[in-house]
């Protein structure tokens, strides 16, 4: 600890030094009172002054001082501070947007008390077995998937601390490599929704969740997979750093009537259930145990079929169409002056008047013709509303139903009863999470339900889920309502905090002045971006993602608008970079989770140094989401153009 300590001082030093050099002393005004104020801010936060209140304690201060400049009232300026107070605390507790965090935290507690992780990780392992650098890449993927379901990293790095760390190093991982992935993994959950950091930044910056978490979806399994692959290819290049898995390590261990049916029908896992079910060889099962046996292994083929079945819907429903020959748009009119002058009077000589006589006359020769062709037109009607022809079926759902039935038949030929054994294990970890996580985000995403009502039904999906594991009792609720109850107070303090101090630092004028400063730089817009991320970077060595996004956003959100920079975008760039706050020392919170559950001969160094390449990783995914900003943003226009 002693070199963190003397990082922290020295950084401490730095901007202690910056304030005296550069602050000019003789020619104060109330935007340096709030330059000072800021900097004031940063180091009583690393000096351990507990965030919240340190921002009320410096914003009523300050606030103080700006209305006493204005007004000279000493009782004047205490009122006008008492009522900035009240305010600012009413705004923030009538903040709807507020209510998702309390639910989503409860629901990540209870999720990581239904004891889903330890499953879940030892059929991933098992699943990827044969993949370089299996339990790696088992450890990233699981803590993705949990992540995903509770968002509070702390739990996420402790529990894979606890399962994943001893089961790497047992199989000779490097230690850095094996911090490393369970760090980075486990920070996964500051991005990916239901991120509590996005609800944060959306309530500061005044952007759509809803937007915000559909932006997330595709940067976050890019930045997931760059962590699976990089693993992969270091674990082929460099083998001694993580070596292959021995044959007992792999060993499934099947159930009772899978290993009655592999010894007297083989080893496949279809045919052998099938002739098990045929005539009075079953006579050792029951006809119901081979049921269960027959419907987990076509579970597969049943999800193929009904997709398909819904993609046929699609494709051949009837297409109706509206004719709009007759209508005129509004406003179209454009005989005589009336037409416009009148607001809604009919135009001249038009208008409901009856038309001439003879234009309803029908054209010479028709009469005949006449009913054959309302026959035709029927004809027309009724081929229209009968859907697509099988001729006219796209290409693209051949493809899919053609590549669907091949990647089953390789399936089918390749499902040994220890691949069932393993796939039954996912079944009863993997699929029960995945499907809480589709429910809460695909509600949220398509627009069924705002965040709130989509994490009070997480909150309640997480609480089945202990219930159906068998792990919910008195215990179990009273600490995850104690936890989630102080989780929440947390972050309302931070936005009550951080909403005076923003207020007295627009009081002073200090955001003023830092526009100036920044728009004398004459900067292009990549440029700003470059040093707004650079910026919010450097400040993810000594603080938090919670204290950057609260003091910081608001600074920031004026001069995103004026270098006209996308909000969701900058967004969605700062939440990949505040993922370096959780692993950038001296305040790697995710170390000292790590750290904490460890074995003894884990050192916070090494810890630190399997951090680095990843961090490496979401620097490039910084740079990658830039180049290509569709990956953000193209979610959020389709869905809500």
């Amino acid at each position: 600890m002693r070199k963190e300590l003397l990082f922290g001082l020295s950084m401490l030093g730095l901007i202690v030094l910056a304030v005296a050099l550069l602050t000019p002393w003789g020619s104060l005004t109330t935007g340096h009172l709030g330059l000072l104020m800021l900097a004031l801010i940063v180091a009583a936060i690393m000096l351990g002054f507990p965030t919240a209140f340190t921002l009320m304690g410096m914003g009523v201060m300050f606030a103080f001082f700006a209305y006493m400049d204005r007004t000279g009232s000493t009782e004047q300026a205490i009122q006008q501070t008492l009522d900035l107070m009240v305010q600012r605390t009413y705004a923030v507790m009538a903040n709807d947007v507020l209510i998702a965090v309390p639910l989503f935290v409860f629901m990540g507690y209870l999720v990581e008390r239904a004891n889903l992780i330890e499953r879940l990780f030892r059929s991933l392992h098992l699943a990827m077995a044969r993949l370089p650098g299996s339990l790696a890449v088992a450890t990233i993927f699981t803590c993705a998937v949990f992540a995903t379901a509770t968002g509070i990293v702390g739990a996420v790095v402790t529990l894979m601390g606890l399962l994943a760390l001893p089961a790497m190093l047992k199989a000779g991982y490097d230690t850095r490599i094996s911090a490393g992935s369970i760090t980075a993994g486990g920070c996964l959950g500051i991005l990916i929704p239901p991120s509590v950091l996005l609800i944060v930044y959306g309530a500061t910056a005044g952007v759509s969740v809803v937007q915000l978490y559909a932006g997330a979806f595709f940067p976050g399994i890019m930045l997931a997979g760059l962590y699976i692959a990089y693993v992969i290819v270091l674990a082929k290049l460099k083998p001694h750093l993580m070596p292959p898995l021995p044959d007992e390590a792999r060993h499934v261990v099947l159930s009772a009537p899978a290993e009655r049916l592999r010894e007297r029908f083989g080893n496949r896992a279809l045919p052998a259930i099938v002739r098990a079910m045929k005539g009075s060889r079953n006579a050792e099962l029951p006809m119901a145990t081979l049921a269960h046996q027959l419907f987990v292994t076509l579970l597969p083929a049943i999800a193929l079929l009904v997709m398909l079945a819904l993609a046929w819907q699609s494709v051949t429903a009837p297409k109706v169409e509206f004719d709009t020959s007759g209508l005129q748009q509004l406003g179209g009119f454009s005989s005589g002056d009336d037409a416009f002058g009148g607001g809604l009077a009919e135009p001249a000589g038009s208008g409901l008047a009856e038309p001439e006589s003879d234009a309803l006359a029908e054209p010479p020769g028709a009469t005949s013709a006449a009913q054959p062709e309302a026959s035709g037109g029927a004809d027309d009607a009724d081929e229209a509303g009968a859907g697509t022809k099988l001729g006219e079926i796209p290409i693209w759902f051949w493809t899919m139903a053609g590549l669907g039935a091949l990647l089953l038949f390789a399936y089918y030929v390749m499902l040994s009863f220890a691949r069932l054994e393993i796939f039954r294990m996912l079944l009863s970890s993997f699929f029960p999470l995945a499907t809480l996580i589709v429910a809460v985000l695909g509600s949220i995403v398509f627009g069924l339900a705002t965040p709130s009502e989509a994490a009070a039904v997480g909150s309640f999906g997480g609480f089945m889920l202990a219930i159906a594991y068998r792990q919910l009792n008195a215990d179990v609720m009273k600490e995850s309502v104690f936890l989630t109850a102080k989780t929440s107070a947390m972050v309302c303090w931070l936005f009550v905090g951080s909403s005076i101090f923003s207020a007295a630092f627009a009081l002073l004028g200090g955001q003023e002045l830092i526009e100036q400063w920044v728009l004398s730089l004459g900067l292009s817009k990549l440029q700003f971006l470059l040093l707004a991320q650079v910026i919010i970077f450097l400040l993810g060595w000594p603080l938090e993602w919670t204290e950057i996004i609260v003091i910081f956003m608001p600074i920031f959100i004026p001069l995103v608008a004026h270098f006209e920079v996308d909000p969701l975008f900058f967004g969605l760039l700062v939440a990949l970079n505040l993922q370096t706050a959780f692993l950038s020392p001296p305040v790697a919170m995710a170390a000292f989770y790590l750290k904490g559950v460890a074995p003894p001969h884990v050192t916070l160094g090494q810890i630190f140094m399997g951090m680095m390449p990843f961090m490496g990783l979401q620097v490039l995914a910084i740079f990658v989401l830039y180049l290509f900003p569709g990956m953000g943003l193209w979610l959020p226009s389709v869905l809500y153009r």
